[in-house]
């Protein structure tokens, strides 16, 4: 089965995240993002839009998986590995990447949006955030960086603390994402924006400014500002656990 669908439009690549029904980032999805951008830079493509949908961009981690390990430490540790590959990889893109959000972006669906250099988001009833408070979860200190710099530090603080989910409206006007746009024309504009405006400038000067520009969120990903296995030990603490079992329950996945 394929994962990600790779549409090619000239020197725009499309990634279209395939795993339905929401795009839950288990590790065969997170190595199938990752093993894409590659290509993609091996191949001389020289934009991406990073696609997902439809109503559901991603809806980040997938935690009935991480439950179902129990307390198989190096598998689920394994499984946080590859998701950090994935976005390690966006950050890390040798060409520019849009996020193209046809829907909810929540967790880890944000943390890959946050990774790309520009994000557009469907209008409508969706939202995007950090959420992991709500879980039980605390977001490793790189992960909080990357929402720092795009809405600033007091407002981060107050999102990530409180775990919220931001409508697409106010995601709009705080800076989250950068356009808002009908459902069915994210991916187009996305392609849009990159082909208007990026791609049509001189492209070593280009990259070489996004290279220094965004050398603070390849660094916030690193082993060491996300520390895993301090990570994988709060997910076996007693809130962490009482928390995803609450959650299972709601989604009617009993333990």
């Amino acid at each position: 089965m394929t994962l990600v669908e790779v549409i090619d439009h000239g020197e725009v690549r499309e990634l279209r995240l395939a795993r339905p029904p929401v795009n839950a980032l288990d590790p065969g999805l997170c190595s199938a993002i990752a093993d894409a951008v590659g290509t993609a830079a091996r191949d001389g493509v020289r934009g991406l839009v990073l696609a997902g949908g439809p109503k559901v961009f991603s809806a980040g981690l997938d935690v009935p998986y991480l439950v179902s390990l129990g307390g198989d430490r190096a598998t689920l540790r394994a499984s946080w590995d590859a998701f950090f590959d994935a976005a390690r990889a966006i950050a890390g893109a040798r060409m520019p990447v849009v996020a193209a959000m046809a829907g909810h972006a929540p967790a880890g669906g944000c943390v890959l949006a946050l990774c790309c250099d520009y994000r557009v988001m469907a209008s409508g009833p969706f939202t995007i955030g950090l959420n992991e408070t709500q879980v039980g979860l605390v977001a490793p200190d790189g992960i909080q960086h990357l929402l720092r710099r795009v809405v600033g530090a007091h407002r981060a603080e107050r999102l990530l603390v409180a775990g919220t989910l931001v409508p697409a409206d106010a995601a709009l006007a705080m800076g989250l994402v950068d356009e808002l746009v009908d459902i069915d024309h994210v991916a187009v504009r996305a392609k849009a924006w990159l082909l208007e405006s990026l791609l049509a400038l001189p492209r070593g000067p280009m990259l070489e400014t996004r290279r220094m520009a965004r050398a603070d969120l390849v660094a916030a990903l690193q082993p060491g500002r996300i520390e895993l296995d301090r990570f994988i030990e709060s997910w076996y603490s007693d809130d962490t656990q009482a928390a995803l079992r609450a959650l299972m329950a709601r989604l009617g996945k009993p333990l």
